[in-house]
Parts: structure tokens; C-alpha cells; sequence
């Protein structure tokens, strides 16, 4: 299956659904094949009835700033270009208020599956 993006936005954005306790909410991620793993804004996972504060797994990150700690927390379902997975980690943290996405997808989502970009037509697909 295939999904359109912009190719001529900054950013290849695309439309996720994160499941929780408190229930479901669609993000827009951007894509990003440099991210070692995926990441949301804190107050998204706050929204799904998640705690971060009292998540005791983190993880060190390296960001624009510096290197960081922040929590892993695994969400019940996430789903995102076709494609879903139970029990998927995601980094924590909270992005500046000019961020225009709510988090990045990262290669741990990618893994394991084929890739196709095509900036000619704007479509994306996982395979």
C-alpha cells in the first residue's frame, strides 16, 4: 500500500496512530532513517494515560543540544504505514515548541522491512 507525502516539504511526515491505557490518538511523526529510535513528545504519551516521569528505563540520547536522558516506554500498539506493532519503545522527550511534528519514526520501526520513497510521485511505501 502506498501513502502520499509532500516531497517538496522540509519533511516527509507521517500519519501515526499510538494506542494507550486512556485510549488512541493520531500523531504526525517525520520520518527519519538518522533516528536510531522512534520518539514522541512527552505530552502526547501523558494524553495516552501514560506516566513518563515514572518510567525507570531511559535511555542516553544524543540531540542538537547535547547528550540527554530520557525515558523508553512501550506503548500497547502503534501503527503507521500499513503496517502495526504491539509492545513498541519509544524515546520520550520533549520537543521544542517550534517542532511542527509531534515525534519521529525511526529506524526501529523501519527494520526488518522494505523502504520505498519515491520523491518523483510523493509516495511512500513499507513493505
Amino acid at each position: 500500500m502506498k501513502f502520499p507525502f509532500n516531497p517538496k516539504a522540509g519533511l516527509v511526515i507521517v500519519e501515526t496512530k499510538l494506542f494507550g491505557p486512556s485510549g488512541d490518538f493520531v500523531v504526525k511523526l517525520a520520518l527519519d532513517t538518522g533516528a536510531t529510535c522512534s520518539l514522541v513528545n512527552w505530552h502526547i504519551l501523558s494524553m495516552l494515560g501514560y506516566d513518563p516521569g515514572n518510567e525507570k528505563e531511559q535511555i542516553e540520547i544524543t540531540t542538537g543540544s547535547g547528550i540527554e536522558y530520557a525515558p523508553l516506554l512501550k506503548l500497547k500498539k502503534v501503527q503507521a504505514l500499513g503496517k502495526s506493532r504491539n509492545d513498541f519503545a519509544f524515546v520520550c522527550h520533549t520537543l521544542p515548541p517550534s517542532a511542527t511534528v509531534d515525534g519521529l519514526l525511526g529506524l526501529d520501526f523501519l527494520r526488518k522491512r522494505r523502504l520505498s520513497l519515491d520523491f518523483r510521485k510523493g509516495a511512500l511505501e513499507l513493505g
